[in-house]
């Protein structure tokens, strides 16, 4: 980030045009200031200075100053690659998509704020500084670019340090944050093996957290992050979820690093960061070949050898061109997956997912590739690398049978990536048997925090008591962000059994309620506060939260969806309303599998039986693997009188879900109405097994 200049500005502001989605802008040169003329939110035409760059290479993006203090990033940028690449032009980072003024991506919009997306990887001790009463931005930094006090804290004791004549008795030379994960450690190749084995076990994780506060994919809990300090004290890292990842855990969307490098056998291993990149020149330690960065852990007589790479030299095959294969972003920028893998053309038959060998040999299927890779293993197909989740994700993902139970089984993998594992515990469902309900508290308790984070996701549709029960140790959590996940499902002080937790429970909503206010420019944080007031019974508090939300973002869908909740909550006189705001979220939506499946349930409030149905057949259309969506539509169905049908989709829920009390429930009940009782029996008889188990941990 630079203030714009001849030497910074790297685009052609020589009246070059570019045209758009109907829209032609111009980039133009004024008394040595930058300008554009393109749209802004309104749609017309408008000149628009630019006030800071944004990037080198390979591309470049210019900031925009709009009112109350928000810097917008414009999506036209400039290609800074070579000619001979394609570079040296103006293109659009949405590519054909065609994203005009009225565009939740358009320029003008929150989703291409600078204060919230960009700023605080791209600055160095960066406020966000939001008023939500005056909806205006007060963004200052310490330093516009990333600077020393990015990855190592203040340093004022640091200077203290120099000024002293750099006084050798102290080791951390005065530096906030001393990343020395790697001071005396060294690497020790296996003759045999070809690999290395680190000298000592990495036993922290400080200088991974310390890359992840900007090569992670995130959201941000909190203001005042400096290195060193605890990452999930205010960050809340993304899963491994769709459709960030694909199901095996490779990258899909941007989601930078460290998600990747968490699932690889290299991070297990105790490898670094810093072990392959030098952080202050940017550079690796050397190349990517072996001999290069790769020979420091991987033998180059074994691996730089035709029998390895199974290519001819000329065809400049890497190491990194089959173990971490490149996805592009931004339309130019190519970046490589850090989970280092092995090739699964397999997977890809199978699955659907990338793979590294027919990103090169396009022309070629997944399954060629999967039987040349087969073949040069004498026919062996069990070498299943390091990751092992993908069609655990794959069976969840489709609400295949069993689904639940291999969720389940990959939780409690120990060999498994905790990220992984973590994902897991997040795609149960609500524990309804014994061996879920166990799995899940026993990850509350992990020393994992992506564990006890994944696990939380698990429990809002328990019963309050039992939720309450589960959720009240983690209000004391030495994380932050844990904390806060807590007391954001927890049922509230009607439910607490001691001083000790009321207590808790206070202190964890007051760092909830400081977490939404720091977000209070984003619609997810207005909405999360709302449905958390709701919960707590302040309902006025709740809708005009949720209000806020959708002012501030119409295309943030939740927020209908909540706020019809929170109409309804007040009595059957506000489903009108509840109908208006799910309707006016579909306007924006149409596709929206949890507003077609509100909406269902308000009509069948209004008396408008037949409408219902058809919306929550829409929504289980739309979200075939969500169990609450095909039972409701299941009991609508019946309702109805199409007993058929209905019985169908509830034995579509138990094939996903085979302990899943509603909808054994639901079939003993209904068997038995319709003289089934043979086979009303043996549902019923399953859900008595269920109920007779100890429902507690």
């Amino acid at each position: 980030m630079a203030e714009p200049s001849t030497q910074t500005v790297l685009g052609n502001f020589a009246d070059a045009p570019f045209d758009y989605a109907g829209i032609r802008s111009q980039f133009f040169k004024r008394d040595d200031k930058f300008y554009v003329r393109t749209d802004g939110r309104d749609g017309q035409l408008a000149t628009f200075e630019i006030r800071y760059t944004f990037g080198v290479y390979p591309l470049q993006q210019y900031l925009i100053a709009l009112s109350h203090g928000r810097l917008q990033a414009l999506s036209i940028a400039w290609d800074a690659r070579p000619r001979a690449q394609g570079g040296q032009r103006w293109f659009h980072l949405n590519g054909n998509e065609r994203v005009t003024s009225t565009d939740e991506l358009h320029w003008t919009r929150p989703s291409q704020n600078w204060n919230y997306m960009c700023a605080d990887c791209h600055s160095t001790a960066v406020r966000k500084n939001y008023d939500p009463g005056a909806d205006e931005f007060r963004t200052r930094w310490a330093e516009i670019s990333v600077g020393c006090e990015a990855c190592h804290g203040p340093g004022s004791r640091h200077v203290a340090w120099a000024e002293k004549g750099a006084a050798s008795s102290d080791s951390t030379r005065g530096l906030t944050a001393v990343l020395n994960e790697r001071r005396g450690v060294h690497w020790s190749v296996n003759s045999a093996t070809g690999n290395a084995v680190r000298s000592r076990p990495r036993t922290a994780d400080r200088e991974v957290e310390t890359c992840a506060q900007c090569h992670s994919r995130r959201s941000q809990v909190a203001d005042g992050y400096e290195a060193g300090k605890p990452f999930y004290d205010y960050y809340r890292p993304a899963l491994l979820e769709s459709p960030l990842y694909h199901a095996d855990g490779q990258q899909r969307g941007e989601v930078y690093e460290w998600g990747s490098f968490l699932q690889s056998k290299m991070y297990a291993r105790g490898v670094t960061c810093s072990d392959c990149h030098d952080p202050h020149s940017g550079s690796l330690r050397g190349d990517e070949r072996p001999g290069g960065v790769c020979a420091t852990c991987h033998l180059s007589t074994k691996y730089d050898t035709p029998a390895h790479q199974r290519h001819p030299p000329t065809a400049q095959v890497t190491c990194v061109s089959c173990h971490m294969a490149a996805t592009t972003y931004m339309v130019v920028d190519p970046r490589r997956d850090h989970s280092f893998r092995i090739p699964r053309p397999d997977l890809s038959a199978r699955l659907g997912v990338p793979n590294a060998c027919t990103s090169c040999h396009m022309s070629r299927p997944a399954r060629w590739a999967a039987d040349q890779i087969a073949s040069w293993r004498g026919g062996d197909t069990t070498s299943q690398g390091y990751q092992r989740f993908a069609d655990v994700f794959a069976a969840a993902e489709r609400g295949a049978a069993g689904a639940q139970t291999v969720l389940r089984a990959l939780a409690a993998d120990t060999s498994q990536p905790a990220i992984a594992r973590a994902t897991a515990l997040a795609e149960l469902t609500a524990p309804g048997d014994r061996a879920t309900l166990v799995a899940v508290a026993s990850a509350l308790d992990a020393p994992e925090p992506l564990l006890r984070l994944g696990a939380l996701r698990s429990l809002l549709m328990l019963p309050a008591a039992q939720r309450a029960q589960l959720l009240g140790p983690r209000l004391s959590d030495s994380m932050r962000t844990v904390r806060v996940d807590a007391v954001g499902i927890h049922p509230g002080p009607t439910w607490v059994t001691s001083d000790n937790q009321k207590s808790a429970l206070d202190r964890a909503a007051s760092e909830f309620a400081a977490a939404q206010r720091y977000n209070a420019d984003r619609a997810d944080a207005r909405a999360r506060l709302g449905t958390y007031l709701a919960i707590q019974g302040d309902l006025a508090g709740a809708t005009s939260e949720l209000l806020a939300a959708i002012g501030r973002d119409p295309f943030f869908v939740p927020a209908y969806a909540n706020l019809a909740d929170v109409y309804r909550a007040q009595g059957p006189a506000r489903d009108p309303d509840a109908e208006r705001i799910l309707l006016r979220g579909l306007s924006v939506a149409p596709r929206n599998a949890a507003l077609h499946y509100a909406l269902g349930l308000t009509l069948v409030r209004l008396g408008r039986a037949s409408a219902a149905v058809t919306e929550l057949e829409r929504a289980s259309a739309l979200a075939p693997t969500n169990l609450r969506f095909l039972y409701t539509y299941a009991v609508a169905l019946y309702s109805n009188g199409k007993v058929s049908a209905s019985l169908r989709t509830l034995e579509r829920v138990l094939a996903m879900d085979e302990n899943n009390r509603d909808a054994l429930a639901a079939l003993a009940s209904y068997l038995n109405e319709q003289g089934r009782t043979a086979l009303a029996k043996r549902y019923a008889d399953r859900l008595r097994a269920l109920q007779a188990q100890d429902p507690q941990p």
